[in-house]
């Protein structure tokens, strides 16, 4: 027989029994009003993963006597909504619970406003992501933000045993929790993850095991791949997949981008990443690299999960094969050195505006030369502070494109700047 995840057996069905979110579950709160009440606003849930918010709405799904629709922004679209506000409108007080609503894009949240203002459906939305930034103001304006903490170690201890005495399959084995070190790092503050990993840890225990760091580290190692979009994980991940795009590597690449899609990461982070790789890594070797990478941001915000996994992929295996080239992202870090180092340095005069007739008297803008009146528009002169004349901070690679550009300056600079 099959049965449900620990966390699903174990999930709460009243605000009472809800873990460490006490500033809305106490009796004077403003969502335990409402329920008692019956009186439900559309609301975002705001708060990191695992800590209460699919279990609110679920609680209020169970305490009112009212029809609840589902979504999930990974697979639902504007169809879906479609679909879910014409059934609404038969059924008064009808609530749509939206899971993950911040992976809606701008259309997708459109088609939500006009039920949600008219009332023909109150809507729950849950979110990891910050509202203001990530729902558009039109709709955050008719809902009420909710925001949940982040579960303390307490928190998640009590749930664990909680889920040891109670569960009617884990509490037959008469476990004993020794340790909790592993369980609650490894899940990184997550419940849902909380539990699910002591369930995997248990189902490998015997009858009356002690539940060590060792042992759930041994079973967790061989079992799971773990993902934590707000900790060093993050940061690894996302590090990797940079390093492989920059080794030309796109199987590493697409791989680790898998992994942060899987993991939840923010769609809009990873093509930021890629964008701010197309300049630093690739540069002039590839100009079309930062209009696909800029292509690719944009694509995403408007198409949204989960077909935008697939735009994702085809940038990153762009990059990863394009010709590299960080003479840009040198170029500048050298010249704030020098900005730093040698301060406001004086602007020469030739190069200076003169707008009035006092600055022409000093010999602003004087035997400045016009480039497009020369020939091939251009025409020797100093253009650097005097302090700085002859600097390179520009230095083509060796690549097709970058040499074409080398050639271009060594023309017309004859020798200087190393050119």
């Amino acid at each position: 027989m099959a049965f449900p995840p620990l966390a699903e057996r174990m999930r709460p069905v009243s605000l009472d029994e809800l873990v460490g979110q006490e500033h809305l579950t106490g009796k004077d709160s403003v969502l335990q009003k409402a329920i008692s009440a019956q009186r439900i606003p559309s609301m975002i849930l705001w708060g990191p993963p695992g800590v209460g918010k699919t279990t609110i709405a679920g609680i209020i799904a169970n305490t009112q006597s009212l029809p609840f629709h589902t979504l999930s922004a990974i697979s639902s679209g504007v169809k879906d909504i479609r679909e879910v506000i014409e059934t609404a409108k038969s059924q008064p007080g009808s609530i749509l619970f939206i899971d993950e609503i911040h992976r809606f894009n701008k259309s997708q949240q459109d088609a939500l406003l006009g039920a949600v203002e008219k009332g023909i459906i109150t809507l729950i939305g849950a979110t990891t992501e910050n509202p203001s930034f990530e729902v558009n103001s039109a709709l955050l304006s008719r809902c009420q933000v909710f925001v949940l903490k982040a579960l303390e170690n307490e928190d998640l201890i009590q749930l664990l045993q909680n889920a040891i005495e109670k569960d009617e399959i884990i509490s037959h084995k008469k476990i004993i929790l020794k340790e909790t070190e592993a369980l609650i790092r490894l899940s990184s503050g997550d419940a849902r993850k909380t539990l699910n990993l002591l369930e995997l840890v248990t189902d490998q225990a015997v009858a009356g095991q002690e539940i060590t760091d060792e042992w759930v580290m041994k079973v967790a190692q061989q079992r799971t791949a773990l993902y934590d979009k707000k900790g060093e994980q993050h940061y690894d991940i996302i590090s990797a997949f940079i390093k492989s795009m920059r080794g030309s590597d796109p199987n590493a690449a697409v791989y680790w981008l898998a992994r942060m899609i899987e993991g939840g990461e923010s769609l809009t982070f990873i093509a930021r990443r890629m964008l701010i790789f197309a300049s630093e890594d690739i540069g002039n070797a590839n100009p079309n690299a930062l209009l696909m990478a800029n292509t690719t941001f944009q694509a995403v915000d408007v198409i949204g999960y989960p077909e935008s996994r697939i735009i994702l992929s085809q940038c990153a295996i762009y990059l990863a094969t394009s010709i590299k080239s960080n003479a840009s992202y040198m170029a500048i870090e050298d010249a704030l050195e020098d900005v730093k180092k040698w301060g406001d340095l004086p602007v020469p005069l030739h190069l200076r505006n003169a707008p009035t007739k006092l600055m022409k008297n000093m010999d602003y803008g004087k035997d400045y030369k016009y480039a497009h009146h020369f020939e091939n528009n251009f025409i020797l002169q100093d253009h650097l502070p005097e302090k700085l004349n002859g600097k390179t901070y520009y230095s083509p690679q060796k690549n097709p494109r970058e040499e074409e550009v080398r050639k271009f300056l060594k023309e017309r600079w004859k020798g200087k700047y190393g050119y």
